[in-house]
C-alpha cells in the first residue's frame, strides 16, 4: 500500500511539472483588429492656412486604441501623403497615446510641397486636399494596422492686389462712444484714393468721440466749435448718438464728416425684409470691398442703406452687378455664405462659406436656441463683429453654427484655445468682437465691452 501511495504522488507530481511546461510554451498570437483605427476628433470643412499663424495649432488628431486581442503596448505613427494613395507616406509624429498635433506650418509645408500657393499670378491652385491616416503596430516587425484615409480641404488666402493699396491709418476713433475711451483697441482709419484724406467705418454708442493716433494720448484732436474742423482746444469731445456712420478726416486741412452709413442684406432670405435689422457689411481695406459672413435662409435678397428703403438694389440681369431695377430681388438658398459687394463699380458674389465663425453661449443664444453671433473676415484671418448685445453668462466660439473644433479660453489669456473648461465668461453689455488667427502666439481674440 506504501509504494503505491508513492507511486501516485510521483505520477502527480510529474503531471504537474508537466503542466508548467506547457504553460511556459503558450504563445499569444496578435490579430489585426476588425475595426481597424477609428478617428475621434471631429474635423473642419476647410482648414484657413496663414504663414503669420504658423506657430498656431492646425488640427489635433486623437483616435481609440487599436486592439490587437492580446495586452500589449502599442505604437502609433501619423503618416501624410500628397499622392493620396500612401506610396510617398511620410511620417508626421510618432507616440504610444492616443494623439497627435499639426501645426499649421506643418500644413502649409504639406500644401507647398501639394503644389499649392497663395500667388494669384501663378499657375499653382490655392486650394487642394491634404492626406493624413493612423498607423498603428506592435514591436519593430509587428502586424500593422491602419484608420482610414482622412482628407482636409485647406486652403491658402491669395495675395491681395490692387485694393491692396489702401492702408490702416494712424488714427483711430477713441471714446465712451466707442470703446470706453481706450478700454480696447481704438476704431480704425484707412487711406484712401485721395492722399491726406483717411475713412473709418465704424459703429458708435451713445456718448463722446475724440480722434488719437496709435492708440495713445497726446495730440488727440475734438471739435470744441462744432465747425468741423478739428482742434485741439479744452473742451473738444464730439457728441454722438448710437448707429453706423463713415468718418472722414482730411488731415490736409483737419475737416471731417460724420454721417450715418451702412450697407446691409434684408429680405426673406434673412430678416423677413427688415423685421430685424439687416446684416450688416463689413468693411475690408485689402480688397477695398463690403462683406459679411451670413447665415441665409431660403428666398429672396436685396441690399440697402442704413436699414431704411429708398436706394436699395438687387440684380434684375443675374449679371453680378448691382442695380435698381424692377423685380430685382436676388434669389438665394439656405447656408452659410460670404457676400462681398464693391460699391466701386457695384459688382457683388454671394460665395458658399465654410468659415463664419460666430459667438454661442448662455451669454448669447443659449447655446444654440438661435442663429450664432456671426463675425465677418473682414482681412484674410481675422474676423470682427460689433454691436453685439451679450447677456450675463459664458460663450464661446464654432464655425457655421455647429459643434466641433470650437474654440474658448481655458487660460483667460486673450488666445482661443481647444481645452476643456475653456469657456469664456461675459457681462451683460453691448460689444465689438474680434479674431486675428495670423498672431503668431494663437488665435488672439478680444471682446470690447462698452
Amino acid at each position: 500500500m506504501k509504494n503505491i501511495k508513492i507511486l501516485s504522488l510521483l505520477l502527480i507530481a510529474f503531471i504537474g511539472f508537466n503542466a508548467c511546461d506547457q504553460d511556459d510554451d503558450l504563445v499569444f498570437t496578435a490579430q489585426e483588429p476588425v475595426d481597424g483605427i477609428v478617428f475621434s476628433n471631429s474635423f473642419l470643412d476647410e482648414y484657413v492656412l496663414t504663414v503669420g499663424a504658423s506657430n498656431n495649432l492646425g488640427e489635433r488628431f486623437t483616435w481609440q486604441d487599436a486592439d490587437f486581442g492580446v495586452p500589449t503596448n502599442t505604437t502609433y505613427e501619423l503618416e501624410n501623403s500628397i499622392l493620396g494613395d500612401f506610396t510617398d507616406a511620410t511620417t508626421v509624429g510618432t507616440t504610444d497615446g492616443n494623439e497627435l498635433a499639426v501645426t499649421i506650418g506643418n500644413m502649409l509645408a504639406f500644401a507647398e510641397a501639394a503644389g499649392l500657393d497663395n500667388d494669384p499670378n501663378t499657375d499653382m491652385p490655392n486650394t487642394g486636399t491634404l492626406y493624413f491616416r493612423v498607423k498603428g503596430f506592435i514591436g519593430t516587425e509587428g502586424l500593422p494596422t491602419y484608420s482610414a484615409i482622412q482628407e482636409l480641404t485647406v486652403v491658402l488666402p491669395e495675395i491681395v492686389e490692387g485694393g491692396g493699396s489702401f492702408e490702416v491709418a494712424s488714427w483711430g476713433v477713441v471714446g465712451s462712444g466707442y470703446n470706453n475711451w481706450g478700454a480696447f483697441a481704438d476704431g480704425k482709419f484707412y487711406t484712401t484714393a485721395v492722399p491726406g484724406v483717411i475713412v473709418s467705418y465704424v459703429n458708435l454708442v451713445d456718448g463722446e468721440i475724440k480722434f488719437r493716433e496709435n492708440n495713445q494720448w497726446g495730440g488727440d484732436l475734438g471739435d470744441a466749435n462744432l465747425d468741423g474742423i478739428l482742434d485741439a482746444d479744452d473742451g473738444n469731445n464730439i457728441a454722438v448718438t448710437a448707429g453706423d456712420y463713415k468718418i472722414t478726416i482730411d488731415t490736409n486741412d483737419n475737416s471731417y464728416t460724420i454721417e450715418p452709413f451702412s450697407w446691409g442684406i434684408v429680405g426673406s432670405g434673412f430678416n423677413d425684409w427688415g423685421a430685424t435689422p439687416d446684416a450688416k457689411l463689413y468693411y475690408d481695406y485689402t480688397s477695398d470691398t463690403f462683406k459679411v459672413g451670413v447665415q441665409l435662409l431660403d428666398g429672396e435678397i436685396k441690399f440697402r442703406m442704413n436699414n431704411t428703403w429708398g436706394g436699395d438694389v438687387g440684380d434684375a440681369n443675374n449679371d453680378g452687378i448691382l442695380d435698381s431695377d424692377s423685380d430685382n430681388n436676388i434669389a438665394v438658398t439656405a447656408g452659410h455664405y460670404l457676400v462681398t459687394v464693391n460699391l466701386n463699380d457695384m459688382s457683388y458674389s454671394i460665395e458658399p462659406a465654410t468659415n463664419v465663425w460666430g459667438a454661442v453661449g448662455s451669454g448669447y443664444n443659449d447655446w444654440g436656441a438661435t442663429p450664432d453671433a456671426s463675425l465677418t473676415e473682414i482681412q484674410p484671418g481675422v474676423f470682427y463683429a460689433e454691436n453685439i448685445t451679450m447677456l450675463d453668462g459664458e460663450i464661446k466660439f464654432r464655425m457655421n453654427n455647429n459643434w466641433g473644433g470650437d474654440y474658448g479660453d481655458a487660460n483667460a489669456d486673450g488666445i482661443l484655445d481647444q481645452d476643456s473648461d475653456n469657456n469664456i465668461a461675459v457681462t451683460a453689455g453691448n460689444y465689438v468682437v474680434s479674431i486675428d488667427f495670423n498672431d503668431a502666439a494663437g488665435p488672439a481674440y478680444y471682446l470690447g465691452s462698452r
